[in-house]
């Protein structure tokens, strides 16, 4: 399989955000989704980012992982969590935010990046990479009816 079909695939699940209980879920829409950053150089050499569609993507490419999200209901949503796997082909890139709340264990403990660790094989402990990324997890206290937004990290391509 090529690495952009794995890759594919393996982008394909994680924009799917889990989705908090089940009454928010009918009320908070979530919509993810993957876009390839490529730098382009005008005619006048002046260049520009732009978030474009994946269709050829190798090791070292940048990728923004993002889901929209908004309140359809006539309530607020409370302590509405959205949690994303992070694909096992991409690693988050080392200028995410520190503040992202990030866990390295598949969701068993949850920290910024800085605040975590790794247990290696012999037992020992390290402090987590951005590679070491399993899932990213975002919560709001409240979205309001009505309002909607978006959340996002960088990741690179292994």
């Amino acid at each position: 399989m090529k690495l952009f079909n794995k890759v594919a695939a393996a982008v394909a699940l994680a924009t799917l955000p889990v989705l908090p209980l089940a009454a928010q879920a009918k009320q908070v829409s979530l919509d993810g989704s993957v876009k390839a950053v490529k730098v382009v150089t005008d005619a006048a050499g002046k260049e520009t980012t732009k978030l474009v569609e994946p269709t050829q993507i190798t090791p070292g490419d940048r990728l923004i992982f993002g889901t929209d999200y908004s309140n359809n209901g006539a309530e607020p949503a409370t302590n509405f969590t959205v949690t994303n796997a992070v694909p096992s082909a991409v690693r988050v890139a080392p200028d995410a935010d520190p503040a992202l709340i990030v866990s390295v264990d598949s969701g068993k403990t949850w920290g910024e990046i800085a605040s975590l660790t790794v247990v290696s094989q012999d037992g020992s402990t390290r402090a987590a990479t951005h590679g070491d990324v399993t899932h990213v997890r975002w919560t709001f206290e409240t979205i309001a009816p009505g309002a909607s937004g978006r959340v996002e990290y960088p990741a690179i391509i292994r």
